[in-house]
């Protein structure tokens, strides 16, 4: 009895020696790809946004397409329709359809859980424990997925899927699960850095805007 006791104790440290391992490679890994894609002046991505929730009979077909230009923590993003443009201070939203601008003091990010592309480098860094996944072959290219769970019970995402191209080490598909059983995936067709862009992008005209009759909030 005591050798199958000693036995058990020696097969819970060997999982919880791997477990530490599997957790030390993932975040090496997520380093290692935020670094590299932190060294660009600028990125410029096109993306591919898909939501589905099977128990509530809901999902976009054909993807939601979005492109978002980041510069440090400026970045000016199309999606859903609007405009989101960051200055590193204050947030604009601009509702074309609406014709309505907000101006908030803060980030995108910072307004509810949800990961938004702007966010696609950082998010992993605080509230999350991380697991190396599968490695899949995606029409050639290989994808590492890491799987991250929140610290946090109570939050409204249960589990999110980064896969990263083993090759470049850019991220390259996110899908992220939420407790209601939706699932949204970000997936990147696009992406160039070091591009020459204008710093206007990342400020808000209010005088044009005003002069096209936007309802400036």
């Amino acid at each position: 009895m005591k050798k199958i006791g000693l036995l058990f104790i020696g097969l819970c440290i060997s999982i919880s020696a791997m477990g530490q391992t599997n957790s030390s490679e993932a975040k090496k890994l997520l380093d290692e790809v935020s670094n590299k894609m932190g060294t660009y002046r600028n990125m410029v991505i096109g993306f591919n946004s898909s939501l589905i929730n099977r128990e509530a009979g809901i999902t976009n077909d054909p993807p939601i397409r979005g492109k978002i230009t980041l510069s440090g923590e400026k970045y000016n993003l199309d999606y859903l329709g609007n405009t989101f443009i960051f200055d590193g201070k204050k947030l604009v939203v601009i509702n074309q359809d609406e014709k309505e601008v907000s101006i908030n003091n803060g980030n995108l990010d910072e307004e509810d859980g949800f990961i938004y592309p702007s966010k696609l480098l950082t998010f992993y860094k605080e509230g999350y424990n991380y697991q190396m996944g599968a490695l899949k072959n995606n029409n050639g290219r290989k994808v590492q997925y890491i799987d991250l769970t929140p610290i946090d019970s109570n939050s409204d995402i249960v589990k999110v899927k980064l896969g990263i191209d083993a090759k470049t080490k850019h991220i390259y598909k996110l899908t992220q699960i939420g407790s209601n059983g939706a699932e949204t995936t970000f997936t990147i067709t696009k992406f160039k850095s070091n591009q020459p862009i204008s710093a206007q992008l990342f400020s808000f005209d209010r005088t044009k805007y005003a002069k096209q009759g936007y309802y400036i909030d």
